[in-house]
Formats: C-alpha cells, structure tokens, sequence
C-alpha cells in the first residue's frame, strides 16, 4: 500500500487544499490519504477551534472521496499535549499502518521551513517527501541546501487560509475558493467573523 500524509492546520481548508490531494493520488499512485489535522508549532494563531478545523478537515475528506474512497482524517496531532511534530506523527503512521511506501505531501510554504522542523534528517529516512511548489528556483535550492532527495511537483495555487479567513472578515464571498460543504459549515457555525485580535 502507497499511503501519502497530508497535515496542516487547515483554518479552513480550502480548493487549493483539495486540488493538491487529487492531483498527488493520480500523479504519484496513491492509494490511501491520511489528513492530519496538525498543531504546526509555526503557526499558533489559530481562528478555529481544533473541533471545527478536524470538522471542516472530514469535509475536505468527503469531497475526496467523492471521486473514490481513499482519505480519512486523523486527530493524533491535537492528541498530543505538546506542539506536534511531523517526525513523531510519520513515526505513528508507521507503527499504525505499516505502509510498504510511505509519502510526506508538503507545500511550498511549509518546505521553506524545513530547516527548522524536529529531526529533519530522521524524517528522511521514515519517507519520501513530495514538495508542490508555486515558483521554482527558491526551494529547489534549499533541497540542494539540505543535500536532500525531494520529489518537486510544480503546483500553481495561490489559494491560502490566510487570504480566505481575511476576505471573510472583510465579509467578501469566497465561493470558488472553498468546497461548498466546508462553506456552508463555516456559515452555519458563524466562523471568522471578526480577527482574534479584535475578540
């Protein structure tokens, strides 16, 4: 079995986020998608609570599903009580499912910030990393940097949470950008309404 991770916050999730999963299950032969709904310790402003991401996360799962059931969410990482790690939750994964090929699906932001994650070289070794990139030149070069075998995949989104979460405070539609269910749950649960700051 080829099993692929795919963790992030996911505050929301969001087409980008979608498009990714079933581009790497056709392009690379996946056949089960693990979310993992993450507490990245890069990111610790979060608007949503882990209830509602690990919600919204199961629906991002289902629209994924919808085109053959290969995804399903975990939860190990908000488990933990301390700031999760990609290296622990890849070691987890192996112990759980015992993969015979074991894929790391990383975005371009969250590869630049790869010198910085927890036993980096322990996690090459548990994986293949598989990296969509937007632009080129910059993060192939910090795989040269880290003298590292990674799979780059060229992936020109530039739909982020960040972007979404700002024209829903501004109150702007963002239709297109979000599948229609995790849409319709951030309505129905009034999320991001207002930035946290302003709380």
């Amino acid at each position: 079995m080829h099993l692929a991770v795919f963790g992030g916050t996911f505050d929301p999730p969001h087409n980008g986020h979608l498009a990714l999963c079933l581009f790497a299950r056709e392009l690379l032969g996946i056949d089960r998608i693990i979310i993992s709904v993450s507490n990245n310790p890069f990111k610790q402003k979060r608007d949503a609570s882990d209830e509602h991401r690990t919600q919204m996360a199961e629906l991002l799962a289902a629209e994924i599903n919808r085109n053959g059931a290969c995804c399903e969410v975990i939860d190990w990482e908000l488990g933990t009580d301390e700031l999760s790690y990609t290296v622990d939750l890849m070691h987890s994964i192996r112990e759980r499912y015992s993969p015979e090929k074991l894929t790391l699906l990383v975005g371009e932001d969250s590869f630049k910030e790869f010198p910085a994650w927890k036993e980096i070289a322990t996690l090459f070794t548990l994986c293949t990393i598989v990296v969509f990139r937007r632009s080129s030149a910059e993060v192939s070069s910090l795989a040269s940097w880290m003298h590292r075998e990674v799979l780059f995949i060229d992936f020109a989104c530039q739909i982020s949470s960040t972007h979404i979460r700002r024209l829903l405070y501004a109150s702007q539609s963002v239709s297109g950008l979000v599948p229609v269910p995790i849409l319709q749950y951030i309505k129905h649960h009034s999320l991001y309404l207002r930035q946290p700051h302003l709380h």
